[in-house]
């Protein structure tokens, strides 16, 4: 056998399967995102009014009460992602977020540093505006994590 056979043998080998995925579109991202505030914000946000603080008022004088809020969502948001790679608002369209090379899901830590990211992806909302621009609909925030939100089969 020719050398030039065996390297094409070897390159037939080492190919790997393709792997057909379909992007989520953004208006069903935004659709998650929101569900996702009704269903897991609002209720952590109203726990921390009513419950620990007494109060609206006392929720509205604190500064620390919006940070604690924020910060036990984004801890549930990145076990939920880490453990299913979706979240309730995903789940209903069928969004799962998964490593943009091997297609899997993420770890704990990147999760969190997603979420993390995102909110400075939402501050300066040019990070918002990246999907318009790429095939691949990432955020600046997946870019960042080298993750990416697919339609779940």
């Amino acid at each position: 056998m020719r050398f030039r056979d065996i390297k094409k043998q070897q390159k037939k080998q080492n190919k790997k399967p393709e792997v057909s995925v379909s992007y989520a579109s953004y208006p069903d991202k935004i659709k998650a995102l929101i569900t996702d505030m009704f269903m897991i914000y609002a209720p952590i946000l109203y726990l921390i009014a009513y419950v620990v603080m007494g109060g609206k008022d006392a929720f509205q004088s604190s500064q620390l009460a919006p940070l604690l809020g924020v910060t036990l969502y984004g801890i549930i948001y990145a076990i939920l992602i880490s453990k299913f790679g979706q979240t309730p608002g995903k789940k209903a369209y069928n969004i799962k977020v998964v490593d943009d090379k091997r297609y899997e899901n993420i770890g704990f830590f990147r999760a969190l540093f997603r979420f993390v990211a995102f909110l400075f992806s939402a501050t300066i909302v040019l990070g918002l505006l990246t999907p318009f621009y790429r095939k691949d609909k990432k955020a600046l925030h997946d870019i960042l994590c080298s993750t990416v939100e697919i339609y779940e089969k």
